[in-house]
């Protein structure tokens, strides 16, 4: 919930930095377990000292607050984020502890202890909402200064491509691999075979179809052409996109890519003069340019909403797409090899329809695991909830 460069800045004038609530729920937790039965604090000791209470200044003369904790003046002075974690597991270890003695009835089961421990967990659950209140107008400041490419396409291939692997659910079975475990690389039936093809060159936008750029075709070239994105709303005579925390003016969100439909999309690319990638150029640009979960890219919750995309800036051109899957002009069909799950039945092939495409990437809310490359998700064409984007490529 907290990006790593947001921990020691103040979102909320009002209240303290980031890093201060995550060494605070678990300083409070501690200081409540002593009181109720007994014992030392969990080191590093000092933290009671720092994170016992937070602020809340009156909003008309912030000069005016409660007793609270002294916290470090400048940043330096602030512990790490893995310390205050490390005392985190201390005390959670010490809470479990005490249910294990409870269950047990090593420890008696008051109204005092039980007390603390509702008061505890109520206490983290109000913190919860104090963290989810991004600070829009100043990310929406440095999205707007985030640089922009030197040039704003890139040429790729020709090259053979290995899509793929090889993951066969009939070998579960075969005395040879049933305990072949370790190492495996797991899939979905329409993963398989590892096979390669070939990728003719061609050039593609850095970066995929932003909601600025779709909101200036929506009210230009497009109008009456492309729908509204199911991602944005109109709220009186404004156009807002989506979030989990409500609808942001686009002003916040337009350098964000856009989620829309594919057949939407499609049109956007070829009033720009291209197109919509294949799955196999697409599937190239990824494994050249996406640094993907390890390298930093938006997935996993990293953020709870899309950002701006970083493909194309150094030396590499290595970045991130911003945190959404994109889509591939390649349907969805058989392929050579494929051989359809028994443990899901018609998983992949009850949508070889002729209408669902075949969907790249990751989103933002995406678990790590299912980033590896050879994932392969589908939509209909004209599904417009999807959060998926496109990126404009074009024939050379």
């Amino acid at each position: 919930m907290i990006p790593q460069e947001m921990l020691l800045q103040k979102p909320i004038d009002l209240r303290h930095k980031c890093l201060f609530y995550i060494g605070h729920i678990p300083t409070f937790l501690d200081m409540l377990l002593s009181k109720a039965i007994g014992g030392s604090a969990t080191e590093p000791a000092y933290f009671w000292n720092i994170f016992e209470r937070g602020i809340d200044p009156h909003v008309d003369d912030p000069e005016y607050c409660h007793n609270h904790s002294e916290v470090p003046e400048v940043d330096e002075d602030w512990p790490t984020l893995e310390t205050i974690m490390e005392f985190r597991d201390g005390v959670r270890a010490r809470l479990a502890q005490l249910y294990e003695d409870i269950e047990s009835g090593k420890q008696a089961l008051t109204r005092n202890i039980a007390r603390t421990l509702v008061m505890t967990l109520e206490h983290e659950g109000f913190h919860v909402e104090g963290f989810m209140v991004p600070p829009w107008k100043a990310l929406a400041e440095q999205w707007k200064n985030t640089p922009l490419p030197a040039t704003p396409t890139v040429i790729i291939g020709s090259t053979a491509l290995t899509m793929g692997h090889n993951d066969s659910e009939g070998d579960d079975a075969i005395a040879e691999f049933e305990y072949k475990v370790s190492g495996h690389e797991f899939g979905w039936d329409n993963e398989s075979p590892l096979r390669v093809v070939h990728v003719n060159a061609f050039k593609a936008d850095w970066r995929p179809i932003t909601n600025g750029e779709f909101m200036d075709f929506w009210q230009g070239e497009g109008k009456n052409v492309v729908s509204l994105p199911k991602s944005w709303e109109v709220v009186g005579d404004e156009v807002m996109v989506k979030t989990m925390y409500g609808p942001v003016p686009m002003e916040y969100a337009q350098n964000w890519p856009v989620l829309a439909s594919y057949d939407d999309l499609t049109a956007f690319a070829h009033a720009k003069g291209g197109r919509l990638p294949t799955e196999p150029e697409l599937r190239l640009l990824l494994d050249t340019y996406d640094v993907g979960h390890e390298g930093g890219a938006n997935v996993g919750f990293r953020n709870w909403h899309p950002i701006p995309a970083t493909m194309g800036l150094g030396e590499s051109g290595k970045g991130s797409n911003g945190g959404v899957w994109e889509w591939t002009s390649t349907v969805l069909q058989d392929h050579d090899g494929l051989v359809p799950t028994k443990l899901f039945p018609g998983y992949t092939n009850d949508f070889f329809d002729t209408k669902h495409q075949v969907v790249l990437g990751a989103s933002y809310a995406t678990i790590p695991r299912l980033c590896r490359r050879t994932v392969r998700n589908f939509y209909q064409h004209n599904y417009p909830y999807a959060w998926v984007a496109g990126r404009v490529v074009y024939d050379i």
